[in-house]
């Protein structure tokens, strides 16, 4: 059969091949280079403020820390409502501009803030409270109560700076978890130390929360670049509010409980924040240091149990036993005689005494002299309508 030469070379016109045959290019490499890049950088966080540790939805995550910070304020409002010190005081307060929300005089309260039957009927802490009038009910009123002005700025600052952190890095349940938590167990320490002067525990929640954030920095220390500067942040926040803990009415006790509370608990629960977002974000990209990475995911499944175990069973023990101790009316300070100091520092202004004040009273001319029976000291008032629980309050500061 006779072959068209034409039509042959057609055929085979390059041209025309070229039009035809689809020449698809080489399948990239399974590792680009950007992503080999990405993964050959040293794989370190900061530690405050980080935009790869969890998707950005998260970082809005900060309603509960700042629910507790709008509690707090409201509460300590109300307190100060209820001191109404321009009336029950006649006048005798600090920024009396204020009105019925002024403060008591910084000889009664140096951290700007209410009398001390006020924080009595507020739900503060005594031990005649608990163990006379068993009002157990003030165990919840105690963490949620400010000594003064000063104290509620210097507190909730630092819980907005840790605490927000720590609901952005893992979640608001765990954050929330950490903070009622370490609350609850800081209000029982306190109650096995507290005295016969009134005591809040505002504090115990945040030093749980640094607690927590101590764990995590620990528990993740190769991963951060800046862990020195968070270490130093923790330390100092956390020394900050013990030396504001050794003025009258803010409990110490309560701040080493909820620290050892807040450890505990990060021990057990916050887990590393960078080894998850490699297995969400990098996905089969993370096979690239293979041998690394299950170097350091077998190590955490070998420590981490044991860990986690050891630090609940030392919370479990923590919370029962004082559970126990403060059901049993036990008072810690006649075992440690020298414990008190770790939460009062004795002063010309007040006194770490643990003994109840009693002033004798003599009316006449329309003035009042308090005069207390411990010392002699006495105090000339120029009214008599005063009601009992604001002359203990100056008795109080009369014998102190």
């Amino acid at each position: 059969m006779a072959v068209d030469p034409s039509k042959l070379s057609m055929a085979f016109d390059p041209s025309k091949l070229q039009t035809q045959i689809d020449i698809k290019p080489p399948p990239p490499p399974f590792f680009t280079e950007s992503a080999a890049e990405t993964l050959q950088e040293p794989t370190k966080l900061s530690f405050f403020a980080s935009r790869y540790r969890r998707p950005r939805r998260h970082r809005a995550d900060t309603w509960l820390i700042s629910l507790f910070v709008i509690l707090h304020i409201v509460a300590f409002m109300a307190t100060m409502v209820v001191n109404d010190c321009w009336s029950k005081s006649h006048g005798d307060c600090a920024l009396k501009a204020f009105g019925r929300l002024s403060f008591q005089p910084l000889s009664e309260n140096p951290l700007l803030g209410p009398s001390a039957s006020t924080l009595d009927e507020m739900g503060a802490l005594r031990r005649t409270f608990l163990t006379e009038n068993h009002q157990t009910w003030r165990l919840f009123t105690f963490p949620c109560l400010h000594a003064g002005a000063i104290h509620l700025v210097i507190n909730l600052s630092c819980v907005i700076f840790v605490g927000i952190h720590l609901e952005q890095e893992f979640g608001p349940i765990m954050a929330g978890l950490i903070y009622i938590l370490s609350a609850f167990v800081g209000t029982l320490v306190a109650a096995l130390f507290v005295e016969k002067r009134p005591s809040v525990g505002s504090s115990g929640p945040l030093f749980g929360l640094l607690g927590a954030t101590l764990s995590a920095l620990i528990q993740n220390w190769e991963m951060y670049t800046n862990k020195f500067t968070a270490l130093a942040s923790v330390i100092f926040v956390s020394i900050g509010n013990f030396l504001l803990g050794l003025l009258p009415y803010v409990d110490n006790f309560s701040s080493i409980g909820g620290f050892l509370s807040g450890f505990l608990l990060g021990s057990a629960f916050l887990s590393s924040p960078k080894v998850k977002e490699v297995v969400q974000d990098k996905g089969g990209l993370m096979d690239y240091d293979l041998k690394n990475y299950i170097k350091s995911r077998l190590r955490q499944k070998l420590d981490r149990p044991v860990y986690r175990s050891v630090s609940i069973l030392l919370f479990g023990l923590m919370l029962a036993g004082c559970l126990v101790g403060v059901l049993q009316g036990i008072n810690m300070n006649q075992y440690c005689g020298w414990c008190r100091y770790a939460d009062c520092v004795p002063s010309k202004s007040w006194s770490c005494r643990d003994m109840e004040n009693s002033c004798e009273t003599m009316a006449s001319n329309e003035q009042l002299t308090l005069t207390c029976m411990a010392n002699g000291n006495f105090r000339v008032l120029p009214f008599t309508n005063i009601s009992q629980a604001r002359t203990n309050d100056l008795c109080s500061v009369i014998c102190s």
